[in-house]
């Protein structure tokens, strides 16, 4: 009997490599897809993962990909078209018989969502549906793994400052490792989750107050949560346009609590409980020394 192989789209990203390097563990066969063959690419293939350079906007290398494919799951970037992808995916999903999709939705996901993206992830969840596969959509709420990019890390530590307009509402940051072991155990047995939305949290909530004092622990010097004003932040966040408008129109739905909260579902189908911010923050030492290393190095050099 041939060994079952999974699709991964989005697999150098965070909860794409998690849900891979979870399922190598368990000694199925993994097709990751990846923008671009960097390191992040080059770890997957050591580990044992075919990797495959896909954009999922074209939709010949998308079905390519698909071919003896048993589950494959669906995840893409805060960047527009979304829709399209999604409709590649599920065209060539049907196409080759794929026996079990997971789709990674929003928490705040829903067809009257301010945040344009929030919104094309619940038209997205409408056509998974409509689409007959068998489906599951995974609703998580802000990742740990938001701290963990260099720049953003580099920036915290130089100034001692995390500027959100989240207010002081709260949130149990979750880890892409959890939702990773929850992919693959979907993948096991995929049957009783057909048709199951599952909103994800991890273990303990916080507000950014506490968040910030949590990372200043962690790098060894003060950190404070600045709670800014969303149209002032709005206005000289050095990002994207598309995604400065998802942050503001999530800003308001995080602090009307529609991110807060905790539930059972990664302990209940893995085992396991996810992992608290602190454990987090443990586990991720390393990259928090890296960021404390070179940010020594850049003003040492000024």
């Amino acid at each position: 009997m041939a060994q079952k192989t999974f699709l991964i789209a989005g697999a150098a990203g965070n909860t794409g490599r998690s849900a891979s390097m979870e399922l190598l563990k368990r000694g199925v066969s993994v097709r990751a897809l990846v923008r671009t063959r960097d390191d992040r690419a080059a770890q997957l293939v050591a580990a044992g993962a075919e990797v495959v350079v896909a954009d999922l906007l074209d939709a010949d290398v998308v079905r390519k990909s698909f071919k003896g494919i048993e589950g494959a799951y669906f995840v893409y970037p805060i960047i527009p078209h979304l829709i399209e992808a999604a409709s590649y995916f599920v065209e060539a999903a049907r196409t080759e018989g794929v026996e079990s999709v997971v789709n990674m939705s929003q928490i705040s996901s829903r067809r009257d969502a301010q945040s344009h993206a929030a919104r094309d992830h619940w038209v997205v969840e409408r056509l998974f549906d409509w689409s007959g596969l068998s489906v599951t959509h995974l609703r998580p709420t802000l990742f740990a793994q938001n701290f963990l990019d260099p720049e953003s890390l580099r920036a915290i530590i130089h100034r001692g400052v995390i500027s959100f307009p989240f207010g002081v509402a709260r949130h149990a940051p979750l880890a892409a490792e959890d939702q990773g072991r929850l992919i693959a155990s979907i993948f096991a047995d995929p049957a009783p989750h057909r048709g199951k939305t599952y909103p994800l949290h991890g273990s303990v909530e916080f507000d950014y107050f506490e968040i910030a004092e949590l990372i200043g622990k962690a790098v060894g010097k003060p950190v404070r949560y600045d709670a800014a004003d969303i149209e002032e932040w709005r206005a000289r966040a050095p990002l994207p346009a598309f995604l400065v408008q998802h942050l503001c129109a999530i800003a308001v739905d995080y602090q009307a609590g529609i991110f807060s909260g905790t539930d059972t579902v990664i302990e209940d189908v893995t085992g396991t409980a996810p992992m608290t911010f602190e454990d987090f923050l443990h586990s991720h030492k390393n990259e928090f020394d890296r960021a404390l290393q070179l940010n020594s190095t850049i003003a040492g050099a000024r």
